[in-house]
Order: structure tokens, then sequence, then C-alpha cells
């Protein structure tokens, strides 16, 4: 196909598929059946990963009894270091060989130091890194392998509206989410170049989030930029996964707002001053790498 053709069947996709994004905004889309699959979860026993698990059960060990309530058949749950590669290979060959290969992976575990560049120790710098961007690298290697012989699958990478704007005092965790952004929207495209179309990406931006995680930030504007209930976005992220959306960012405003950031220079730079200024400490809670493995299947 030469150049011209190629170059219409970019600007006729583009338009259908905005669209067809326009047309969603009042016609609900399907939501797809996720009976049978296997969904891996990573996270802090007692965090947002949780909250996922019990909310895909309905669509440690105190989380795996909840699951079952919610409809989960079984649940199994592995304590797995995902910023070393070597433990995410060893604890996903023990998943594959106790639950078998799992369909639906959720990136969710992540670490924040709370502290500015300069004052930041290279050791947690580093941590970031690993846990944030480096584990999605591992992960996907490990369970991305099974959904390509099936073409079938879903990786769902829970990032941050840090991965799409910088913030204030967070120079280490916006890296981190904006490696884990590029990263999956990479991985998409590669995916749907070589033919594989049946394994989905969902992308989740949300602002900060009331897990603990953030305790210590403020908001300049919390009408527009609230912090966010974590039993609100663990249900919208399930309807993303459900409904086949790449992107989810929340709270709406971030749509705009990460528009606005490629429009006008002059508006970002009066963003990051004012409305993304954050105290200067935080309570940092479980900062470690150590994080739970969720497996739900029925």
């Amino acid at each position: 196909m030469n150049f011209f053709l190629e170059t219409i069947q970019v600007l006729l996709l583009s338009i259908w598929y905005n669209v067809e994004s326009f047309i969603h905004l009042f016609v609900p889309r399907r939501k797809k059946n996720v009976a049978g699959e296997v969904v891996l979860i990573t996270g802090q026993v007692a965090g947002f990963g949780r909250l996922m698990a019990q909310e895909f059960a309905e669509g440690m060990k105190e989380t795996a009894q909840l699951a079952k309530q919610s409809g989960a058949s079984r649940v199994h749950y592995y304590l797995c270091d995902c910023s070393d590669k070597n433990e995410v290979y060893r604890v996903a060959d023990q998943v594959k060989r106790e639950v078998g290969d799992v369909s639906i992976l959720v990136n969710n575990a992540g670490i924040v130091t709370g502290k500015k560049f300069m004052d930041a120790p290279d050791s947690l710098i580093e941590k970031t890194m690993e846990v944030n961007t480096m584990a999605h690298f591992w992960t996907y290697k490990a369970f991305l392998p099974a959904m390509i012989a099936n073409n079938h699958g879903h990786l769902v990478s829970i990032a941050s509206s840090a991965g799409l704007i910088g913030v204030n005092g967070l120079a280490d965790y916006c890296a981190s989410k904006f490696g884990a952004v590029g990263f999956a929207e990479s991985v998409g495209l590669e995916l749907l170049a070589t033919g594989k179309d049946g394994i989905k990406t969902t992308i989740v931006c949300p602002y900060f989030i009331n897990t603990g995680m953030f305790d210590g930030c403020q908001t300049k504007w919390p009408s527009l930029l609230p912090i966010l209930n974590p039993d609100y976005v663990a249900k919208k992220i399930i309807h993303a996964v459900l409904t086949d959306q790449v992107y989810l960012l929340l709270p709406k405003s971030i749509y705009l707002i990460a528009a606005l950031k490629k429009l006008v220079s002059t508006f970002s730079v009066l963003f990051h001053i004012s409305a993304l200024t954050l105290l200067t400490s935080f309570y940092i809670q479980n900062s470690l790498s150590l994080s739970s493995l969720y497996l739900l299947s029925q």
C-alpha cells in the first residue's frame, strides 16, 4: 500500500474511532463475560489489589475468603518481591503449575518515596523504578506467551495521572509511571501489529487514591481533582476491563488536563505550580516492594 492510501486509511480509522467513542458516550458498551478466566492481580494484601480481587470475583487469607464470598470458586495468593526478576519468574512458574495459564493480568503493585528528587536516596529511586516499571516487564514476560499462543487475554496496567503529567515532589514516581504507560501502549501496539487482536490492553491513570499510599497529599482544587475513593476506582477499572476500554483516566477532568498540557504550555506550567502542589512530606505506608499475587479462577 502506497503512502497516499495509508494516509487515507489512518484518517478514516481516526474518524471512525472518534465517532465510535462519541456514540458510546450515550450507548453503553457491551460487557464481555469473564467466567472461567484466570485473573492475576499484583498488590499489597490490604490495599487496592484486595478491592479489585473482590470486584473481579463478582465480575492474603482474608482477601481470598472475601473473594470467594463474592463468587470466585478458587482463590490463591502468593508472596512475591515484584522488583526481583528471578522471584517473579519463580512464582510465575509456580502459578502455572498450580493454577494454569493467566488470562487477565493486572499490574497493580506500586510504591512511592514521597521525597523531592535531590532528597531521595538512590536506593529508593531504584526501588521505585523496579516496582512501578520494571516489574511490568517481568510479569508480561512470564504470562504473555500463553496469551499470545491462544490469542486471548487482557493486560491491565494500573498507572497514574502522574504518568501523564509531571508532579512537583514526585520525580521518581512520575518517571516510573510514565514508563509504565509507555510500556503498556507499546506492547499493546505490538500485539495489534502481529495480529493478536484477541489480547486487550487497559491503561488506568487515576489521580491520587485514598488508600494510605498518599497520606499527606493535598489537592488545591478538590472539586476538579478530588482524592479518589478506592471502591469507586475499583468499580471503574472492572467496568473498563469488561468493556475493553483502552484508557481510563480518573476523574474525567484528567482527560481535559492531559489535552490542555499538549496544547497550552502556559497552562501546563501554572498547573504544575498551583494545582498539583503537594505537601513536602508524605506518610508512606508499606513502601517495600514485597507484595501479593492474587489468583482468581472459576
